[in-house]
């Protein structure tokens, strides 16, 4: 396969670094759009990319990354987190809707083929899982800010597929299920779990840790990115991206305390509602059904909950600036 000329937005950032060092690996000429500086750890990686430090919301901006003879845009930018769409509900939405709508523009404008990346919220609350891409969305309140994620991503995926319709944009999502792995903002499950194990802080249950999820490693969420980027049949569709093994909240930060020893650290049960307030509904269930990418793009994670967390461990030793990071944590 020739050499791309490939833009990532949010490349900066967990997922995005991971993608921009696999495809320079493979030869690609890539510029990273960010609204962040260069982080630690993409300084080797960036040696061999173009930086653009800019924000989504500014089309101007934007527009010096996406230009005439780009191949490929890959679109992570975004608000994310818990902690972050319950403080920042409106950047969130302006971020996800209005940068994403300005990414499909200027895409559409250049000719450049799009990967929309979206999540396992979109789905809300839907009570028969596993989910598959086209099962139905149900959500709480709008006055809930726990919403606002949800419906902004969803509402990013129908301009999506609105300009794949209307202006026949080669565009494909992909809908990430609880990634994780190094480089991880420590203000998730697992990458918290791990910045305080090693930092000798009790580790965080919210409730009572029998919720379920779906946890998948960086890479392997890496690679069905790629794949969808590089299929022709996946123009104009939505791809679950994530493991279908179910495990308990409280089994996974017990397995990352045992991965991260020698030493005990305890672990603190703490109540959402106490703690993140009405807004906040958590959910008992969370599991993708990834038949579709499995059967159209020939992916299957590879990586299991053991391995991954140890490899996230291990990088997490070897990074000390990540440990000395705040966490988002009670």
């Amino acid at each position: 396969m020739s050499a791309s000329r490939v833009v990532v937005t949010g490349g900066g950032g967990f997922i995005g670094s991971h993608l921009v060092e696999r495809l320079i690996a493979r030869g690609d000429e890539v510029t990273v759009f960010d609204g962040t500086s260069s982080p630690p750890h993409q300084k080797i990686a960036l040696q061999h990319a173009r930086y653009i430090q800019g924000d989504v919301l500014d089309a101007a901006a934007l527009r010096r990354a996406i230009t005439k003879g780009v191949d490929m845009v890959f679109h992570l930018a975004a608000v994310v987190g818990v902690d972050q769409y319950l403080a920042r509900p409106l950047e969130v939405i302006d971020v996800n809707v209005t940068g994403t709508r300005n990414v499909l523009d200027l895409a559409s404008e250049v000719g450049a083929k799009v990967v929309v990346t979206s999540t396992s919220e979109v789905f809300g609350k839907n009570p028969s899982v596993p989910w598959r891409e086209d099962d139905d969305r149900v959500l709480g309140s709008t006055a809930a800010d726990r919403w606002a994620y949800s419906s902004s991503k969803a509402l990013a995926e129908h301009i999506t597929f609105g300009f794949v319709r209307q202006r026949r944009l080669q565009a494909t999502i992909v809908r990430y299920f609880n990634v994780y792995g190094g480089g991880q903002r420590p203000g998730f499950l697992v990458s918290r779990s791990v910045h305080r194990a090693l930092n000798g802080r009790p580790l965080i249950v919210y409730d009572t840790g029998k919720q379920t999820r779906s946890f998948t490693f960086v890479q392997d969420a890496i690679s069905a990115t790629l794949l969808a980027a590089d299929h022709p049949a996946a123009v104009g569709e939505a791809f679950n991206v994530g493991s279908m093994t179910e495990t308990t909240i409280g089994d996974t930060v017990r397995l990352i305390a045992e991965l991260a020893g020698p030493q005990q650290v305890p672990i603190t049960y703490v109540d959402t509602q106490a703690t993140l307030g009405q807004s906040y509904e958590d959910l008992s269930r969370r599991i993708p059904d990834n038949s579709k990418a499995r059967a159209l793009l020939g992916w299957r994670p590879t990586t299991t909950l053991k391995d991954g967390l140890a490899q996230t461990i291990a990088w997490a030793r070897d990074n000390p600036w990540w440990l000395a990071l705040p966490d988002s944590g009670a």
